[in-house]
């Protein structure tokens, strides 16, 4: 009978071991998400801003070619192939009105944007990176101008 229990006992310690063993030896997948917010610097309130993200993956190298000294012909992908028409849109803000900068306006979309962080956190999405840019207005006549940031995510499997 004791024979019996330790022949069990060291089966039992045996598959643990192997199991412990598998996971450290086992390559974490890892997935990255890019979430990007535009937001309008038109004046007058005239532009749209979205907070968006794609719902499917694109793979970059059904898009992707290489050149060489003696290959160097053009990328014959097509660029309808690369549009994504399943994504999220969040509605934001803009920055103007038809009274100038609107401050309770940012603070709407910070609290929508962070809402937006909170969640991705929750569903086990590291934020690894923030990038920023503007296009802004470049004189008199052109009215036109973004802000633009991309949130890039990070989580392993």
């Amino acid at each position: 009978m004791k024979k019996t229990t330790l022949l069990i006992g060291l089966i039992i310690t045996g598959f643990i071991s192997f199991s412990f063993v598998q996971e450290e030896n086992s390559v974490p997948q890892v997935e990255y998400k890019v979430i990007t917010s535009i937001e309008s610097i038109v004046s007058s309130g005239l532009g749209r801003s979205r907070l968006i993200q794609s719902n499917i993956d694109r793979n970059y190298k059904d898009f992707t070619s290489g050149q060489t000294e003696e290959d160097n012909g053009r990328n014959k992908s097509k660029r309808g192939d690369i549009r994504v028409k399943d994504f999220e849109e969040t509605k934001l803000l803009n920055f103007y009105n038809i009274g100038g900068i609107r401050f309770q306006n940012i603070v709407a979309n910070d609290a929508v944007v962070s809402s937006k962080l909170t969640a991705m956190a929750q569903e086990g999405w590291e934020l690894m990176f923030i990038n920023s840019a503007v296009e802004s207005d470049s004189g008199k006549g052109d009215g036109q101008g973004i802000f633009v940031t991309r949130y890039t995510f990070k989580r392993v499997q």
